[in-house]
């Protein structure tokens, strides 16, 4: 999809394919005792596989250029998973974005094109595990870090 996109475009950033992911809360930068208090909300959630289906392609429009991704299906899971963590989150003492969660992966920013968002063929997949992500800028190129795992 993401190929798809750049190749129906004029112009935008895409979404390097080792940088696709879900995010079930987006935290912000924090520090190593911050990061300690997301490991242990993580360790109190019940992480069991999930079955994601992603079914569609949208985009937030921001004047000509637009945010693109591919929409996950909500499923009870998923939003019990989000819901749960969250309030470990608030519990543990951070403030979150109060926005409706609209689980989803961006295909790029900044994105021009006069296409329309497509239709798409739904596909599923099993996730095992929820990562604490760090993102950081090396060499002028963003990238995505695992620093903790929670199967």
């Amino acid at each position: 999809m993401r190929d798809e996109l750049q190749n129906k475009a004029a112009g935008g950033r895409f979404t390097a394919p080792e940088n696709l992911h879900l995010t079930l809360v987006f935290l912000g930068e924090r520090d190593a005792e911050q990061s300690a208090r997301v490991k242990a909300a993580m360790n109190a959630v019940n992480m069991y596989p999930l079955h994601i289906t992603i079914d569609r392609v949208g985009r937030f429009k921001r004047g000509q250029s637009a945010l693109w991704w591919a929409g996950v299906r909500e499923n009870e899971p998923l939003l019990n998973l989000h819901h749960n963590l969250t309030d470990k989150l608030v519990t543990a003492g951070f403030e979150l974005e109060k926005r409706k969660y609209s689980p989803h992966i961006t295909l790029g920013r900044e994105i021009v094109t006069k296409e329309p968002p497509w239709a798409i063929e739904p596909f599923s997949e099993t996730v095992f595990a929820v990562e604490l992500m760090k993102s950081e800028h090396i060499h002028g190129k963003l990238t995505y870090t695992a620093v903790y795992k929670k199967n």
